[in-house]
């Protein structure tokens, strides 16, 4: 039978040893005639001031939620940003594409007063203007695995959106997108180390691939000395309270035009369930809260390739003056800027097509601003 799904992405191999995804050579191209998607949230860093971060971390998680949902069982790169996220698609995906973007903008308008904006830009355009688009797949676990990027054609295709080009207007009042699965129902994760350390790393026009690559190496390293590489959040998984602190964010994300507060109320209730099973560790059927509870922790993406280099790492104050003097080295050659943020805890925003299987997705951010306050400060 005719598979219509491209098989490009599927077919690369996941990648085990994170160090090694800085490898130029690691990298494949996409298709030429794949189109990329890019989002961001207007005044983000505003938003954040007000408070609003676990809102604008939602948001753009929802970005990715929604072409899940949208393509199925195609496979498909995305990464997730912060305050938005990136990914690219086969051409013959663009109109559907559109269409989850432009019900992305309405929804996040008219649910959260956020204005969202979304862009598709060919691949073809970004290899004219001199860039690319590569991607890898690194396995965060045995369950999940997660797209890498380089070749600066998300950064490229990212400045043009914010420029006003390739932008897709929002659908009609009303529109709803799919969001089955998203979810921010687990409690931040504190700092045992001292701070969860939000970085940014972005090669400058003067860094050869090389040169970044061996920076970012140099940068992982640094941070291998760490208990468990930096990683935020505990092994055993994030801790679950009643009620949960996302409950409202979590109602308006998933009541698809219900009435907010019964659907609050049905969310109370579903996660007092939910509180009881971690709290006793009794499985419920073939659900095993404890496994469940671990594969979070093991399928989380702490740390990533985005055309740059983005950590958020339990990090103590000594690996931290090692990974900036790295950066300053670096830095003052011209070839990087960076940017860090610290605060105490580490939040974790999921993707769970079934908690019954171990593919489950789990974003993490700083809790207090992470990437965004971090990119913020970027500077070189």
């Amino acid at each position: 039978m005719f598979d219509r799904h491209d098989p490009f992405y599927a077919q690369l191999v996941p990648q085990r040893e994170f160090a090694r995804m800085a490898e130029p050579s690691r990298f494949q191209p996409v298709p030429d005639d794949w189109m990329v998607g890019v989002s961001d949230i207007v005044n983000s860093t505003g938003e954040i001031a007000e408070g609003r971060y676990k809102t604008v971390n939602m948001v753009g998680a929802a970005v990715i939620s929604a072409m899940i949902n949208a393509l199925g069982d195609q496979q498909f790169p995305y990464i997730f940003g912060g305050d938005g996220a990136s990914f690219a698609v086969p051409g013959d995906q663009a109109g559907q594409t559109r269409q989850v973007l432009a019900t992305l903008r309405r929804w996040a308008e008219e649910e959260f007063a956020i204005s969202l904006r979304a862009a598709l830009v060919p691949v073809r355009d970004i290899r004219s203007a001199g860039l690319d688009v590569r991607v890898a797949r690194f396995a965060a676990s045995e369950g999940v695995d997660y797209a890498m990027f380089a070749g600066r054609g998300l950064a490229w295709a990212e400045t043009r959106m914010k420029a006003g080009e390739y932008g897709i207007d929002p659908d009609a009042p009303g529109a709803q997108p799919d969001l089955t699965g998203l979810s921010c129902r687990w409690s931040n994760a504190r700092a045992q180390n001292g701070q969860i350390l939000s970085l940014v790393v972005l090669p400058t026009d003067r860094a050869t691939e090389r040169d970044f690559a061996d920076l970012a190496q140099r940068v992982v390293a640094a941070s291998e000395g760490l208990a468990r590489g930096g990683h935020p959040v505990p092994a055993e998984g994030p801790a679950v309270n009643w009620p949960p602190p996302g409950l409202d964010l979590d109602a308006h994300v998933s009541r698809a035009g219900r009435n907010l507060m019964l659907h609050k109320l049905f969310l109370l209730g579903q996660n007092l369930l939910i509180w009881l099973l971690f709290k006793t560790g009794k499985n419920l059927g073939s659900f095993d809260p404890d496994h469940y509870a671990r594969m979070v922790s093991s399928n989380a993406d702490f740390r990533k390739f985005d055309d740059g280099l983005k950590m958020t790492l339990d990090c103590d104050e000594a690996t931290r003056t090692r990974i900036e003097a790295l950066l300053d080295e670096a830095r003052g050659r011209g070839k990087i800027r960076y940017g860090l943020f610290a605060q105490d805890e580490a939040m974790v925003t999921c993707i769970v097509p079934s908690a019954l299987r171990d593919d489950h997705v789990h974003f993490i951010d700083g809790a207090s601003g992470g990437y965004t306050q971090a990119a913020a400060k970027l500077s070189g």
